[in-house]
């Protein structure tokens, strides 16, 4: 098997055992992190209603990342939601998602 397709199988079965636990509602939306080899998409979701509530995209670095993050905060803040759930999508907890999660915790988002 290819190692790229493994990969990416394994990543998906990692991402559908996190989303059987963690839902996003109105009040607490889901922050969903896509990331290519150029950018970084990042989303806040509401499970509930199926929509979604504000979306960013950036670079796919570190200050890429950051940027991403702080400004899903700001969305966020913006439709006075206080508190989320972090998805990361089977990604690792390093480099760009955790940048996208700590930026978003310093400018005021709980999770």
């Amino acid at each position: 098997m290819n190692k790229n397709i493994a990969k990416t199988e394994r990543r998906n079965k990692i991402r559908k055992r996190i989303r059987a636990t963690i839902s996003g509602t109105a009040e607490c939306p889901r922050i969903s992190v896509y990331k290519s080899n150029k950018h970084i998409y990042v989303q806040l979701i509401d499970d509930v209603a199926g929509v979604t509530l504000g979306a960013t995209q950036s670079k796919s670095t570190v200050e890429g990342g950051t940027q991403a993050g702080s400004t899903i905060a700001k969305i966020a803040q913006d439709k006075g939601i206080k508190t989320a759930v972090y998805d990361r999508s089977g990604y690792e907890f390093h480099g760009v998602v955790k940048a996208v999660a700590d930026a978003a915790r310093e400018a005021g988002l709980d999770f």
